[in-house]
C-alpha cells in the first residue's frame, strides 16, 4: 500500500461521513451535502438521515457546475468559520467549492513549523488564501498569486477577517510570475502550489497540468532557498506516485523528498483520498 498521510479536522470543520459518491460535512453550524467522486463505498449513515441533518446539498447540471438546494429554511448562503486565530468566508458557488480545501489543514500546520519572522513564502495558484494567511500569521513576507480577480478578493477578504495585513497580491499567470522571479533573482523560503488539473488560463487557454509540472518544479527549483521547502498539491489522475516521485528526483536531485497520498478519515471511519502530495526539504549533506 503507497505511504499517507492523513488530514484532520478542526472544531469549526467535520468531514462527517462519506458514500455513495457524495460526502457530509460541518463547517461551523452549517452542514453540507456534495458530490465526491472517491466516495465510492457505502455510506455509514443512510442519506435519509444526511438529509435531515444537513442545510444544503449540491446537485450537479453538467459536468462542471450545478446549483444548491436548501434542506433548511433561511439557511445562509455565506458565513465564516475560525482556524486557529484565521477567519475564513465560506459561501455557496456554482462549482461545489465553498472557499476553502479542509483537507489542507495538514499543509497549514506544516507551513507553521516551518516558516517564521521574514522569511520569504510564495503561494501560487493561491485561491482563497488560506496558506497565505497562515504564513502571514508568522510575520513571513507573503506573495499570493492567482490569476482570478474575484479569487483575490475573496482572499483579500480572508485576510482583513483574520485581521492580518500586508499580504503582496499578484494577478497574474502562476508560471509566468515564478519564471520571471528567477529572472530577478528572488529565492523564497517557502513555497506552496495547487495547480488546477485542467481548466482555462487567464487569456482563455487551455491549462492541463502534465504538460506544465515539468517546467513549474524546475521554476520552483531555481527560486527555493537551500534551506527552503516546497509543497505541490496534485489532483490530476494522470499523475501518480511514481511520476511525481520521478520529477522530484529529475528536479530536486540534491534534495530531500517525499511523495504520499493525501486522505483523510470522516467521523464514521470512512476514508477519502484527496490527491496526492510532494514536499520537497533542504538540501541533503
Amino acid at each position: 500500500m503507497n505511504e499517507r498521510l492523513y488530514s484532520t479536522g478542526w472544531n469549526n470543520y467535520e468531514l462527517i461521513d462519506a458514500g455513495g459518491g457524495k460526502k457530509l460535512e460541518r463547517w461551523g453550524d452549517v452542514i453540507t451535502i456534495r458530490p465526491e467522486i472517491q466516495a465510492y463505498f457505502k455510506s455509514e449513515i443512510p442519506f435519509t438521515e444526511w438529509e435531515k441533518r444537513a442545510h444544503w446539498e449540491f446537485i450537479p447540471k453538467g459536468a462542471q457546475r450545478g446549483v444548491w438546494k436548501e434542506l433548511k429554511p433561511n439557511s445562509p448562503r455565506t458565513w465564516v468559520i475560525e482556524y486557529n486565530q484565521l477567519k475564513f468566508q465560506l459561501e455557496l458557488t456554482k462549482f461545489k467549492h465553498l472557499g476553502l480545501f479542509p483537507e489542507q489543514q495538514l499543509n497549514w500546520n506544516f507551513i507553521e513549523s516551518n516558516i517564521k519572522s521574514e522569511d520569504k513564502f510564495l503561494n501560487l495558484f493561491a485561491y482563497t488564501g488560506a496558506a497565505s494567511c497562515v504564513a502571514r500569521c508568522q510575520q513571513a513576507e507573503v506573495v499570493h498569486v492567482d490569476a482570478v480577480k474575484q479569487l483575490i478578493t475573496w482572499a483579500k477578504a480572508n485576510m482583513e477577517g483574520s485581521q492580518i495585513e500586508d499580504i503582496k497580491w499578484v494577478l497574474e499567470d502562476a508560471l509566468k510570475f515564478a519564471q520571471r522571479e528567477e529572472r530577478r533573482g528572488n529565492k523564497y523560503k517557502g513555497i506552496i502550489m495547487d495547480p488546477p488539473a485542467y481548466g482555462l488560463g487567464a487569456n482563455g487557454e487551455k491549462w492541463i497540468l502534465e504538460d506544465k509540472i515539468g517546467d513549474l518544479l524546475a521554476t520552483a527549483a531555481r527560486i527555493l532557498e537551500k534551506d527552503g521547502f516546497l509543497i505541490v498539491n496534485t489532483y490530476s489522475p494522470s499523475l501518480t506516485l511514481p511520476m511525481l516521485k520521478s520529477l522530484a528526483t529529475k528536479h530536486f536531485p540534491r534534495r530531500k523528498f517525499e511523495v504520499k497520498e493525501l486522505w483523510q478519515n470522516s467521523t464514521t471511519g470512512k476514508g477519502l483520498y484527496y490527491g496526492n502530495l510532494l514536499r520537497v526539504s533542504t538540501v541533503k549533506d
